[in-house]
């Protein structure tokens, strides 16, 4: 009866766990098969410094070269990024609205650096606000969380409304600072019902602060839209909420399945 029970724990267990998190050996190999495909090479990159931008992996896709807006639009109508861009960086420009990438992206790990106004002004939501939507939809939060407070679900590295970060990792205002986002997004099946929910892994500034958190869904202010069905790509969007936030050094790498 022990082991029957004990049998019962463990399928309970195991069943609770995200298909995404249960990453198997591929049993087609046998252990170290020198016949086994190798993993393709690729230079690394290199880190970024106060001063300027570090160099992206060879197989990322650079969305920001540090001298215009090609790769971007107006997320409104699709005309021309309306964004300031000049001495390697670009700038919300407020009231013109949300940008996003022309291509489409699915599952990917994302590059993403950012300053804050110098010096600050507001408080609470009302200071250096802006946000890194994965697929326009799921919002990491970017925000002047440096010695400010604000709803803990709403601070820079939030995945808002959602998930607080673990941590306030937050440098001052005008420092260059850095997302780190590992992003599965959602699968639905071909009635529409959800298979796999979206999950983020976030490091800011080199901390970890999301560790593979589940979504509920997409993000919005004060509420917490259900799952509808979407495209296994789509977009990456830059918030306007109207405060000059700058970025830089913007790259991104698709993940294939197994990743």
């Amino acid at each position: 009866m022990r082991k029957i029970r004990l049998f019962y724990v463990c399928a309970f267990v195991l069943a609770s766990v995200p298909a995404v998190c249960r990453a198997q050996v591929d049993t087609r190999w046998k252990i170290h098969d020198r016949s086994r495909p190798v993993p393709p090479v690729i230079e690394p990159g290199t880190a970024s410094t106060q001063e300027a931008p570090g160099r992206a992996p060879s197989d990322a896709v650079a969305l920001f070269d540090g001298k215009d807006l090609s790769q971007w639009t107006q997320k409104k109508d699709g005309s021309p990024a309306k964004w300031k861009v000049e001495n390697g960086y670009f700038e919300v420009v407020p009231k013109t609205g949300d940008i996003q990438t022309r291509e489409a992206f699915g599952d990917c790990q994302l590059h993403v650096e950012f300053a804050e106004p110098s010096p600050a002004k507001g408080e609470d939501q009302d200071r250096g606000n802006s946000g890194v939507f994965l697929q326009g939809l799921y919002e990491t939060q970017v925000l002047d969380s440096y010695q400010s407070k604000t709803y803990a679900d709403g601070q820079a590295a939030a995945i808002y409304g959602q998930y607080p970060p673990l941590v306030n990792a937050s440098r001052p205002p005008g420092e260059w600072q850095t997302y780190d986002i590992v992003f599965h997004g959602p699968r639905f099946d071909a009635a529409g019902k959800l298979t796999r929910p979206a999950r983020a892994t976030v490091f800011h500034n080199g901390v970890l602060v999301q560790d593979n958190v589940q979504l509920t869904g997409p993000t919005a202010h004060g509420e917490r839209p259900l799952y509808k069905p979407t495209p296994e790509k789509l977009p990456l969007a830059l918030q306007d909420h109207n405060h000059p936030v700058r970025y830089r050094n913007i790259w991104i790498r698709e993940l294939k399945p197994g990743e």
